[in-house]
């Protein structure tokens, strides 16, 4: 009898380690070409033709360190599905395979995945590692909604992030104008101007092309860029490529159609021909939080030094 518990008891951890065995193991699949993923979770509804599937993408390096986001970016990606469409490479199996709930995993060499444009920071043999999840499998007119929808919360997040940076950035701004005795005016939005010589030109009005010679600083002084060569070389910024090119010189827009930031737009549709200002121009109207290359970081006051050359109506 003590035998036959003994037995019992085995076999019954042995079902049990076992159940616990196939719950953990994933179910892999392969490519044409012999690549292979795990499914992470399954899915079971299938698109079909013309259904968009809506997924979220993670990249990372071989130290597992994520270089693209689609969920740190705010935006899903989307395919539009169709069972004609041609499959060119192991990626696009993969895509086209998916269904509503799944997430997939694989690994693979960056040369493998990017071909020729391997990005400058991964080795060719480098392995990447890509996580794919589907969010969603809609049709046509539900899939616009879903992004339409997303938008606008991006853009209430945004304005959101954008009146509390105002607030942060409105004592900064002020102690910087006491600082340097400037006497300008303050706009609703947040930029402030300074006319510091009038000229007696034509008034720029919205659609007008203007000429402008500038000079950009960050807060601290830095002159990040100018359009003149002689304040550029004083500021050890020259670049003899750009001169070279015809780089330096009256900067020419059309004022009010989104061509430069909107700082710069409402700035020069308070001047005229002839006159010289200074801009402060608080980060929401500049580059906001994603600042501009290297030379201008997040969340960047910037100022303008402006002299206003022509005016085309």
């Amino acid at each position: 009898m003590k035998h036959s518990n003994q037995l019992f008891f085995y076999l019954l951890m042995v079902t049990f380690v076992g159940t616990i065995a196939s719950c953990n193991q994933k179910k892999t699949s392969k490519t044409s070409d012999g690549q292979e993923y795990t499914y992470i979770t399954e899915g079971t509804e299938t698109p079909t033709n013309g259904d968009f599937i809506i997924y979220n993408l993670a990249v990372k390096n071989s130290k597992d360190s994520t270089f693209i986001s689609t969920t740190d970016q705010g935006m899903p990606g989307y395919l539009q599905y169709y069972d004609s469409l041609p499959k060119t490479g192991f990626m696009d199996e993969i895509f086209l395979n998916l269904k509503k709930g799944d997430s997939v995993v694989l690994e693979a060499a960056a040369a493998k995945i990017f071909e020729n444009n391997i990005p400058p920071f991964l080795d060719s043999a480098e392995n990447v590692k890509i996580e794919i999840g589907v969010v969603d499998v809609l049709n046509e007119e539900k899939t616009m909604a879903y992004f339409n929808n997303l938008q606008m919360k991006a853009q209430e997040d945004e304005a959101a992030k954008a009146s509390g940076q105002l607030e942060l950035e409105a004592t900064a701004i002020d102690d910087y104008v006491k600082e340097n005795n400037l006497n300008g005016t303050k706009t609703e939005s947040g930029l402030y101007y300074v006319i510091e010589k009038e000229g007696s030109g034509p008034e720029i009005e919205e659609g007008d092309r203007a000429s402008v010679h500038y000079a950009g600083y960050l807060l601290n002084g830095k002159l990040f860029d100018t359009s003149r060569k002689e304040v550029a070389e004083a500021n050890n910024i020259y670049n003899p490529q750009r001169d070279q090119s015809g780089g330096y010189g009256p900067f020419e827009l059309q004022v009010g159609v989104g061509q430069v930031i909107p700082g710069w737009d409402e700035g020069l549709s308070l001047l005229k021909k002839g006159d010289k200002a200074k801009f402060i121009i608080p980060s929401p109207l500049a580059y906001g939080s994603r600042g501009a290359g290297a030379d201008i970081p997040a969340n960047s006051i910037l100022i303008f030094d402006v002299e206003i050359m022509d005016v085309t109506k």
